[in-house]
């Protein structure tokens, strides 16, 4: 029996189609290190280099039956191609800022007039190749779903956690310039990830979660950038921003991505996932990457996925980014679990 079309499965979802059973995958990072063991390519190389990039994002579809190929597997990439000092991590730790390039006073930093310099700086052009690869390797039927940081996450890479929360308070105009260059910047990279043969760039952006900001502060300072990027991509998109996000769902759905990853501690699913119905976008989740498929059994796995799924979930994926040593027998789980409960053997 001929394998279904997966990558078709997932733009169709993305285009507001009822799919007959959901796709299974993750549109977060999934650096398991089981997955790294299996496939032999392991970070702090597979953050770096191609031809490592594309074995472990090729073996979520290979050894954990994922139904997508995310990667990179960090989400400081701009934010090192933009100048920031990076500690390129371990096998069990991603790359992470360690100084940005914003002091005092501030002075917001200019993007290259042509997009192509930005496109040639730190570990961006190993991502563009690293896409090739899998574009060649999955061919038509795998999809590939890059990830970066957003432009609130990179903002805060580039002055500072605390100078941003600061600045949303104190000096909003500084946030707003800065938010302004970091959305052009990501507009630039999903743009050329899209050319070279990406299916969908997802835009995660933890900063802009109701727990690090209020409400209005992202619909003031945030969303106006955040909602340049999906028509400028000029392809399939998805925003991923975490913890209960439900006060800005609505938000969210406003800025016209083709879907929303949410995690698990969105307190009313059903009435988010309504939400964003209503606006023509699908919803991706949200079961927990930490109480759940870190810490849990496979019973656990199902039991939280049934759960999403009741809830009406378009794609069947973890909540958030699966930490290094999440077993991947609870991966698996996750596609016995849509099985099970779409009644398919």
């Amino acid at each position: 029996m001929e394998k279904p079309n997966f990558r078709k499965e997932i733009l169709n979802v993305l285009s507001g189609k009822t799919p007959a059973n959901p796709p299974v995958g993750s549109f977060t990072t999934t650096p398991v290190l089981e997955l790294m063991d299996l496939s032999g390519a392991a970070r702090p190389e597979a953050d770096s280099q191609p031809d490592k990039m594309a074995l472990l994002a090729f073996s979520q579809y290979v050894n954990a039956s994922f139904e997508t190929l995310r990667y990179p597997f960090d989400v400081v990439v701009l934010a090192e191609a933009l100048g920031c000092s990076i500690d390129p991590g371990t096998k069990a730790r991603p790359p992470a800022v360690t100084k940005g390039i914003v002091g005092r006073p501030p002075v917001i930093p200019k993007l290259p007039e042509a997009p192509e310099v930005l496109l040639k700086k730190g570990r961006i052009p190993a991502v563009l190749e690293a896409t090739e690869i899998l574009r060649e390797k999955a061919g038509s039927k795998l999809p590939l779903i890059v990830g970066m940081e957003g432009p609130g996450d990179l903002a805060t890479s580039l002055c500072g956690i605390s100078n941003f929360l600061k600045w949303t308070i104190k000096s909003p105009h500084l946030v707003t310039r800065l938010v302004d260059l970091c959305t052009d910047a990501c507009i630039m990279y999903g743009r050329e990830c899209l050319k070279r043969g990406a299916d969908v760039v997802v835009i995660a952006d933890a900063v802009s979660s109701p727990v690090m900001i209020s409400p209005n502060a992202f619909r003031s300072l945030i969303k106006p950038g955040m909602a340049r990027i999906p028509k400028a991509l000029g392809g399939k998109s998805v925003l991923h921003i975490c913890g209960s996000a439900d006060p800005i769902i609505a938000d969210m759905a406003e800025c016209g991505y083709d879907g929303l990853s949410l995690e698990e501690s969105i307190k009313d699913l059903k009435s988010a996932v309504h939400i964003a119905h209503e606006c023509g976008t699908a919803v991706i989740g949200n079961v927990s990457t930490s109480r759940t498929l870190f810490a849990g059994k496979p019973e656990d796995v199902k039991r939280g996925a049934f759960e999403s799924l009741q809830a009406g979930v378009d794609v069947l994926a973890p909540g958030c980014g699966l930490a290094p040593e999440t077993p991947l027998k609870n991966l698996k789980a996750l596609v016995e679990a849509r099985n099970e409960f779409c009644g398919r053997k």
